[in-house]
């Protein structure tokens, strides 16, 4: 499945939603989805730095396609990075370093998170793309 792919898949389940109370409790479903890290890798090595709550991305590959781990400290913020590994996670460096993330504004998350909730966003996808440009260096 394709980066594209999976957005749209994330876009179609939000559609199932009316109002933005029920897609918040959505969100937080994701949350409780994701599989988390142990305590001992929520290294600060894997924070990332821009987001109010404390987040954690676990960058590994296999073959060409990089693979993600994420956690946070608070549950919406944990949904919010779900959906970005879900998204973002087993596809190759070059196909992240690509990507347009159009999912974010076709969901409406841009406008219904907090300003530090959407500086954190940012800042999330900032780090995936800088580890897929890292494994990219890697494989030159």
């Amino acid at each position: 499945m394709t980066i594209n792919e999976r957005q749209d898949e994330l876009i179609e389940e939000f559609t199932m939603f009316d109002d933005w109370m029920e897609k918040y409790e959505y969100i937080i479903d994701l949350g409780k989805d994701v599989e988390g890290i142990a305590e001992a890798d929520k290294s600060e090595d894997y924070l990332v730095r821009g987001c109010q709550s404390r987040v954690w991305l676990i960058p590994s590959k296999e073959k060409e396609t990089l693979h993600f781990q994420a956690d946070s400290d608070a549950i919406i913020t944990k949904g919010i990075v779900g959906m970005v590994v879900r998204v973002l996670s087993n596809s190759t460096a070059d196909e992240i370093l690509k990507s347009d993330l159009y999912f974010v504004d076709k969901i409406g998350l841009k406008e219904h998170l907090s300003p530090t909730r959407s500086n954190g966003l940012v800042s999330m996808i900032k780090k995936i793309k800088t580890y897929a440009l890292a494994y990219s260096a890697k494989a030159i």
